[in-house]
């Protein structure tokens, strides 16, 4: 099975080449402010993709889902797209999870106060293929500036070469460790993009725009047999 995964294109979708897959998975912040016509939009490219499965979860730009989850839900399910919020799906054999919350930051959408986010990733299950959400877990791709990856952001704001702060949620990190899924997918730190494993799980960062929301990065592609 190919899996095709990315992350905050914040509206800039038609500007991203999307190589074929049997699952596309956005992984949130799929628009700029969520406003019903910017998911509408959404909606509809990814309608006009090939894949024969896509799945979104929310992030925290994509304001209409967590306002208005029904009027959302519409335009997801009317366009042939599942979307996951603290729900699962299985496709072909394969277990797949998402949940849209991350830690608080500057009051945006699916924002929680850290320290209570316990009660959402409680609910993800053992056992995943693929666990989806919008931010990363602590320590794990989760900074803007990574550690020993800091040319680019010398040369453009003379960042410290120490790389900046982890912002990733530690109690999303246990539930990681609990859980134990196959795939981490998720987004939300632009500058985290990349891949990284443990011995049971390998994380990817998906986000396609860097720090200056310019979409730089190239879709993840993964391909994944179904477990036994």
């Amino acid at each position: 099975m190919r899996i095709v995964a990315i992350s905050d294109t914040h509206g800039l979708h038609n500007s991203v080449p999307i190589p074929d897959g049997d699952i596309l998975i956005h992984a949130g912040d799929i628009t700029s402010t969520g406003k019903t016509h910017e998911v509408a939009a959404a909606a509809q490219w990814l309608k006009s993709l090939p894949h024969r499965h896509k799945i979104v979860v929310a992030g925290n730009h994509d304001w209409l889902f967590e306002k208005s989850p029904s009027e959302a839900a519409v335009l997801m399910r009317d366009a042939g797209i599942s979307y996951l919020q603290d729900s699962g799906i299985n496709i072909d054999g394969l277990s797949i999870y998402g949940s849209p919350w991350q830690p608080e930051f500057m009051q945006w959408a699916f924002n929680v106060p850290r320290g209570k986010l316990g009660k959402y990733w409680d609910q993800i299950p053992e056992g995943l293929d693929i666990l989806v959400t919008h931010g990363p877990p602590y320590g794990v791709l989760d900074q803007s500036i990574p550690d020993g990856l800091t040319k680019y952001a010398l040369a453009r704001d003379q960042q410290h070469s120490a790389g900046s702060e982890h912002v990733g949620d530690d109690e999303l990190l246990s539930a990681v460790q609990r859980a134990q899924p196959r795939i981490h997918v998720f987004g939300h730190i632009h500058g985290g993009y990349g891949t990284t494993r443990t011995k049971r799980t390998t994380f990817y960062n998906v986000s396609i725009c860097n720090e200056y929301y310019e979409p730089r990065n190239k879709p993840w592609t993964i391909d994944l047999i179904a477990s036994p």
